[in-house]
């Protein structure tokens, strides 16, 4: 039995392992090459299948038909894919005789689309998990085959909810893969009526809106702190990056919404509901590191207003 596998960053990686651990054959992997204004802090899946002598290619477009020739010649049981960036269509898809399946990092029918970890955190879910589903033309629309649940914790950040769905995953790989294989995996609809559907993210969708509450700031804080590129506000000219916080149940202060009020040698923000303390803080575009303070000295002045 042979498996093409689809993937990018550490969850393909996981299925690679997965696979190789199964003993299934893996004639190529198609993977993406990394973006240069993206912080690359995961795992190299081409890099991986290289040292084991898999066949690594990197397509632009996927559907290309020097691509579906390919594939069609590869001749693959099975098409794995595990975030992989691009759409498939139903030319590949139509390929494996055992079908085409999709690791997904949320509970479908919610969260269908790009970025569900961070969308996740951003909306204060407090459970999320990994489906793995058959891929049709509809992203994320597919009879699911399995799911796992996850708890978020409320310290959680994106890349500690990543880890866990990345366990979670290989779990899930690894019981489902040979009832894939072997026809006897399991095809349960999704209720599309409950669906959700979330976009991709950019770097300034971490803009800070202080007329929020507390909480709905601090999901958005550990949403996209780093590794990811950070939620952000501007003092006094300068871009801020907040990097860690933490929402109190103080009573309000009845300051302007993204004044700094300074207790117990703390700073704290005057959000449009509570206040929340600032824990980590740069005027860089990554946390402080080592030595280096963790909170600008600018955040101590009284008064001082986050815009």
């Amino acid at each position: 039995m042979s498996v093409v596998l689809l993937g990018y960053h550490n969850m393909g990686c996981r299925a690679l392992k997965v696979l190789r651990e199964l003993g299934v054959q893996v004639p190529a992997v198609f993977t993406h090459r990394d973006s240069a204004g993206e912080n690359i802090w995961f795992q190299s899946l081409g890099q991986m299948a290289k040292e084991q002598g898999i066949a690594v290619y990197y397509p632009e477009d996927i559907n290309q038909d020097k691509w579906v020739r390919l594939i069609e010649e590869l001749a693959p049981e099975l098409i794995l894919s595990c975030y992989f960036r691009q759409m498939v269509k139903e030319r590949i898809l139509s390929i494996p005789p055992k079908g085409a399946v999709n690791l997904h990092g949320s509970l479908l029918p919610k969260y269908r689309g790009r970025c569900p970890v961070n969308w996740q955190l951003v909306h204060g879910e407090t459970m999320s998990g990994v489906t793995l589903h058959y891929m049709v033309k509809k992203a994320d629309a597919g009879d699911i085959i399995a799911q796992e649940r996850v708890e978020i914790a409320p310290r959680d950040t994106a890349q500690s909810l990543f880890s866990k769905l990345e366990d979670a995953a290989e779990r899930v790989l690894r019981q489902y893969i040979p009832k894939l294989l072997d026809g006897t995996a399991p095809r349960i609809p999704q209720d599309h009526s409950k669906a959700t559907y979330f976009g991709g993210r950019r770097p300034e969708d971490g803009k800070i809106d202080w007329s929020q509450d507390a909480q709905s700031i601090y999901n958005l804080i550990r949403a996209v702190t780093w590794p990811y590129p950070g939620a952000f506000c501007e003092l006094e000219g300068r871009k801020l990056f907040i990097w860690d916080a933490e929402p109190l149940k103080e009573a309000d202060t009845g300051l302007p919404t993204g004044t700094v009020v300074v207790r117990d040698d703390e700073p704290m923000v005057q959000t449009g509901k509570g206040l929340l303390k600032i824990l980590v803080a740069s005027f860089e575009g990554k946390p402080p590191e080592g030595q280096e303070e963790r909170i600008p000295s600018e955040l101590f002045q009284q008064g001082v207003h986050l815009r």
